[in-house]
């Protein structure tokens, strides 16, 4: 059985059309047959008309009977707009909420691989989700914390033991407890999707890693974590310092974890610019999603890159069969 490969075109007023669009015309016919998309029907393809691209679309529904493979398959949802790409934020709130929940119902199902969510302007989640991936995990109704963010590349993966907060409440979020969590799942999850023990690098938190002074995280609570991980057989390594390891340390590695965002994020881009996905490990299925914002200074342009997206779908697909 040929599983589907569900993408959730996210922010309306976003570049994401721009994206779905040269990703869906790139793909292989076999992988294109596969694909399927929540969004609104009519909005999607005003869109496309604006943007002057031509695009076969059919509404999708469990009745639909043989589609050609060439044909983008939309699962529509409701939602009122007079602007195409300048949609009301109520209702763009409404329509983003209804898709990740319809988006969930499918990942559940077992003749689905996997589900993408195009970017989202995280202001428009309910305020108690910091994120897409502390929605999706809320949904799933897992352990608090045992879910993990992997911005993943074949060379390597980065991800922060804290996500989207302000950067003066890292060292109140971060704990030993926390770090521990994060790093289980990482290995156990990257052992079950990629077949591989990982190689873990773990960041310190301050310059120099505080030269490990007794007041500093890293003898508070990086050093206590790596201790009981390293109990668990974890391949840990660190805590690294984070000025110099990825001027060529991090080839050493398969997985560099941070204690924030763009702590790894911000190298890890500049080496890999848009070859990479976000990854969530830890729920009940394949979640990814391409690793940019909404952009929206881009709307209209014809600029946007869709390999992020498009490495999305590729990996999505090797659970397809």
């Amino acid at each position: 059985m040929k599983k589907k490969i569900i993408i959730f075109s996210g922010d309306p007023n976003s570049v994401n059309s721009e994206l779905i669009y040269k990703s869906f015309i790139k793909l292989k016919k076999e992988i294109r047959k596969k694909v399927y998309l929540i969004t609104n029907y009519e909005l999607f393809k005003m869109q496309l008309k604006k943007l002057n691209y031509s695009l076969n679309l059919v509404k999708f529904d469990n009745s639909s009977k043989k589609i050609n493979p060439n044909t983008l398959k939309v699962i529509n949802v409701k939602l009122k707009f007079s602007d195409s790409f300048n949609v009301e934020k109520t209702e763009v709130k409404r329509f983003i909420k209804n898709s990740l929940n319809l988006s969930h119902k499918y990942g559940l199902k077992k003749d689905v691989s996997g589900i993408i969510n195009c970017s989202i302007n995280k202001r428009l989640l309910d305020k108690k989700y910091l994120g897409v991936t502390e929605y999706f995990a809320s949904k799933c109704k897992i352990k608090k914390n045992s879910e993990a963010m992997l911005i993943y590349n074949e060379n390597l993966s980065v991800s922060p033991v804290t996500t989207h907060i302000k950067l003066r409440n890292v060292s109140k979020k971060i704990s030993s407890k926390l770090i521990f969590s994060k790093i289980m799942t990482i290995n156990k999850e990257f052992l079950r999707i990629f077949h591989k023990k990982p190689k873990i690098a773990i960041l310190g938190l301050n310059p120099h890693n505080a030269e490990y002074n007794k007041d500093s995280e890293e003898i508070k609570i990086i050093l206590p974590a790596l201790k009981k991980l390293k109990k668990s057989k974890i391949s840990i390594f660190g805590p690294l310092v984070t000025d110099t390891v990825f001027i060529k340390d991090y080839l050493k590695y398969d997985v560099i974890v941070g204690m924030y965002h763009d702590q790894i994020l911000t190298p890890f881009k500049s080496i890999y610019k848009f070859d990479a996905f976000n990854l969530t490990l830890g729920l009940k299925y394949l979640r990814v999603s391409p690793d940019h914002g909404t952009a929206v200074n881009l709307i209209g342009k014809n600029k946007a890159n869709p390999i992020s997206l498009i490495k999305c779908i590729n990996f999505l697909n090797r659970f397809s069969s």
